[in-house]
């Protein structure tokens, strides 16, 4: 802790401070608070979304024998160009929104490929943007645990540091001045003896 002027100036100084840290405290914490609601709410949505993920894998695990089949290769029309994604603000973070995948136009001579390639596509892509899905969930939750840290850090810096640092400052500084004071009235009233003194001592002389 850097050493304080013990003066008028510094006491009015520190109690604007701690003013302002008080201010802002209630703040940081309904901020804090949000955080830890709005995870919750993403882990849970995060399950979902892999329930829904898990559910599409086990319903595509009958295709895997086809989709090796070099005949009836699916990746390129199942292979993502592109996850489009938007953004959010949650508490005072911005987080992605996951909002679509882009794949390639399927084309492809429908006499050449069996029946089921239509099918099989629609599913590998329904699996393709459930994973993108779950990755973008994992970020918001990465972001949001990541302003969650540094919320709370500045809470504690308020609560446990600077507001009691404050009030410490405002006890010394406060004691000095009111010792100085008491000094100062100490010496007024010597000084006011000693002319009286001299007064009585002219009017006998």
């Amino acid at each position: 802790m850097s050493k304080i002027k013990l003066t008028k100036g510094e006491l009015k100084k520190q109690r604007d401070q701690m003013k302002q840290f008080k201010r802002y405290l209630p703040t940081l914490q309904l901020k804090k608070q949000q955080l830890q609601m709005k995870i919750l709410e993403a882990q849970k949505i995060l399950s979902e979304k892999q329930e829904v993920l898990h559910h599409q894998i086990k319903h595509i695990e009958h295709w895997v024998s086809l989709l090796a089949d070099p005949d009836t290769d699916l990746m390129q029309w199942v292979e993502p160009l592109e996850v489009k994604t938007g953004k959010t603000n949650i508490a005072g973070a911005n987080v992605p929104v996951f909002e679509e995948v882009v794949f390639n136009r399927v084309d492809y001579d429908y006499y050449s490929k069996p029946l089921w390639v239509d099918k099989g596509i629609e599913e590998m892509r329904k699996m393709v943007s459930a994973q993108a899905e779950v990755e973008v969930v994992k970020k918001q939750i990465a972001l949001l645990q990541k302003e969650l840290r540094t919320t709370t850090q500045r809470v504690n810096l308020f609560e446990k540091i600077k507001i009691p640092e404050c009030k410490d400052n405002i006890r010394k500084i406060g004691i000095y001045l009111g010792d100085q004071q008491a000094n100062a009235v100490g010496v007024s009233k010597v000084a006011k003896k000693k002319v009286d003194m001299k007064a009585e001592l002219a009017e006998i002389g």
